[in-house]
């Protein structure tokens, strides 16, 4: 909605433009008009749209063509003024000062205009047989307002009647001509409706219309009030009412009623409630209201969140059997303008046998959302309608951001609900069939995806506390760049172990990215079900992590996902909340305490820790 109002009386010389403008602000009719008055500010605490508003006169002998045009470009709302009592003056708003006003906005939305009859106490019988034809041949005339701006009548109406032209606007959402919704207007109720119908029976009962109500208006409708409206409905729209509640027909030719009796700000406040702008289109204001995630940080659903997608999820499980199917997903996303997740969901999250969406996999893609984008999640909430269902103030609510991961190092301990585990290994060592598993697929169910997904998340238990794990397959090329830093909590370095060059090409990842960010690390040999190839001259796998003082390297197989092989993603997820623990579980006589104790105390002196990350990188 517009932070202000500015309104340009045009017309005639002498049908009284300044004199309305001067009896607005004096409350009385004024004994010496000039030629044109002042532009005009009156404070929006005392306008009943609490806007400020601009009132500028227009003159025509005092005034250029230019100046003329520059006014237009600048108004918000036109009045042409004319005297009821002088036809001819009527007859020049057909003939001169509309065409003009379109002419000069020519290209742009056309303004609204509202008509004026001035002089109202010189002719009693009033104007409007003269004006409803005029009215008819333009549809950006909004109203017509008959006053005195000698008797003060309807001098205050004339601007406030301009003031809603403005702020709640006709044109986007009715078309006179048609006598009917603009499309876009009626796409965005039934949106509307589709959110406060709880119970998906394509019908308002009593109690979704009272919410409905309370959620526009601040509160309810009275029982007889519910009543007549429904009574008003089924006398004029067939199938409006069934059953005693309301149908989307019928609250479609609700707000078509209010808008055709000039009630335009009744569906002006529905839409803005539910995050329409003047273009009928949700703002961005309303879809991703400011959140600050700050560096080190990072986003989750806390449980306002969880709890506001749990009811989505079983409101849209029309068939109570705990799975969303195709059909209901979809219909799910019907309140978006495109399906928000696609065909890589079913290799991202935890399927049922099925193939179809249980609650645990719809939270946990919207947990995998809120971290990699909060600011798409927020906007996914407010197409669900969040902050209104909800009676939040906007879909922050929903999110909690997380302390500085440096804070989480200090601590010794992290308060992340949401970790993020990084894959790497190179190719063909089994990084997809890895994910996979991790969702509870055996290489031998797994099928291979049309659109494969490079993350899964799922839940894994740390000392008895739910948390959600991500496992993302970092892109071989990305692992080399140097711009590029570990942002992960703990990193998997996956290799083969019939494939010495798979074990080397982890090796090297782990120097270029992860030694530095001091990122807890488990390199896992994959494919352990087969036979293990030679062996070449070497450092073998255990002795580097030695050295390195890494965890020993463990083994995994995609075949059998027994607990033995599933126990790798908590041990994963374990290190990265306690990752000051991994250290404890190596063995005492790691190689930096050989080498203390062969060469004395004085090489200790010297041995930096820098030095020692030399000594690592060179090995």
């Amino acid at each position: 909605m517009k932070r202000d109002v500015r309104i340009l009386l045009l017309g005639e010389a002498q049908v009284g433009k300044t004199s309305l403008i001067l009896s607005l602000v004096g409350e009385e009719f004024p004994e010496e008009v000039p030629p044109r008055a002042e532009e005009i500010t009156i404070p929006a605490d005392v306008t009943p749209e609490k806007v400020p508003t601009h009132i500028v006169d227009y003159s025509e002998a005092e005034q250029t063509e230019e100046e003329l045009w520059d006014e237009l470009h600048k108004a918000n709302v036109v009045c042409v003024v004319y005297d009821v009592s002088e036809e001819a003056t009527i007859e020049k708003i057909r003939t001169k000062w509309i065409p003009l006003v379109n002419g000069r906005t020519d290209g742009d939305p056309r303004v609204p205009i509202i008509l004026v009859g001035n002089k109202s106490d010189l002719r009693p019988g009033g104007s409007m047989e003269a004006i409803l034809p005029i009215m008819s041949q333009f549809p950006e005339i909004e109203t017509c307002v008959e006053c005195s701006a000698k008797n003060l009548r309807n001098i205050s109406e004339l601007f406030y009647y301009a003031q809603k032209a403005v702020l709640h606007p006709t044109a986007p959402l009715y078309d006179p001509t048609a006598k009917q919704l603009q499309p876009e207007c009626a796409q965005a109720l039934t949106r509307i409706f589709r959110l406060s119908d709880q119970d998906l029976d394509e019908m308002l009962s009593d109690q979704e219309l009272n919410s409905f109500q309370k959620a526009c208006f601040g509160h309810p409708l009275a029982p007889q009030a519910l009543e007549d409206v429904k009574m008003v409905v089924s006398k004029n729209v067939v199938g409006g009412v069934q059953d005693g509640c309301l149908t989307l027909d019928g609250f479609l030719f609700l707000n078509t009623i209010f808008i055709q009796r000039g009630r335009h700000e009744t569906t002006w406040t529905i839409l803005r409630r539910f995050g329409y702008g003047d273009a009928l289109q949700l703002t961005d204001d309303y879809l991703y209201p400011p959140l600050s995630v700050p560096p080190g940080c990072s986003a989750e659903l806390n449980h306002f969140g969880y709890q506001f997608l749990q009811k989505v999820f079983e409101k849209h499980d029309q068939d109570h059997d705990g799975v969303l199917s195709p059909s209901e997903l979809q219909n799910l996303f019907s309140v978006f303008p495109t399906s928000p997740w696609g065909p890589e969901l079913s290799h991202t999250v935890c399927t049922a046998a099925s193939g179809h969406l249980p609650l645990h996999g719809f939270l946990c893609q919207w947990t995998l959302v809120t971290y990699l984008d909060v600011r798409r999640c927020l906007g996914h909430l407010g197409y669900l309608g969040y902050p209104i269902l909800f009676e939040q103030d906007s879909q922050t609510s929903a999110i909690t951001v997380t302390r500085e991961k440096r804070l989480d190092q200090e601590k010794g301990q992290t308060q992340r609900h949401v970790l993020l585990c990084e894959v790497v290994g190179a190719p063909g060592v089994g990084k997809s069939a890895f994910l996979q598993a991790f969702l509870g697929r055996s290489l031998g169910s797994q099928e291979l995806p049309a659109e494969p997904s490079v993350y899964a998340i799922n839940t894994v238990f740390v000392s008895g506390q739910e948390k959600y794990l991500i496992l993302q397959e970092v892109d071989t090329d990305s692992l080399w760049d140097t711009t590029s830093d570990a942002t992960c909590d703990v990193a998997c370095l996956l290799y083969d172990r019939r494939d010495p060059e798979s074990f080397e090409f982890c090796t090297g990842v782990y120097k270029q990215r992860y030694l530095d960010a001091q990122t807890p690390c488990l390199f896992i040999f994959s494919k352990s079900d087969l036979p293990e190839g030679m062996v070449t001259p070497g450092s073998s796998p255990a002795e580097f992590c030695r050295r390195h003082r890494l965890p020993a390297p463990i083994s995994f197989s995609c075949i059998n996902l027994d607990t033995s092989n599933t126990a790798v993603f908590s041990r994963l997820a374990t290190m990265a909340t306690f990752p000051h623990l991994v250290q404890a579980e190596l063995h005492t006589t790691s190689w930096l305490r050989v080498m203390l104790g062969a060469t004395g105390a004085a090489l200790a002196a010297i041995l930096s820790f820098s030095l020692y990350r030399v000594l690592v990188r060179s090995r």
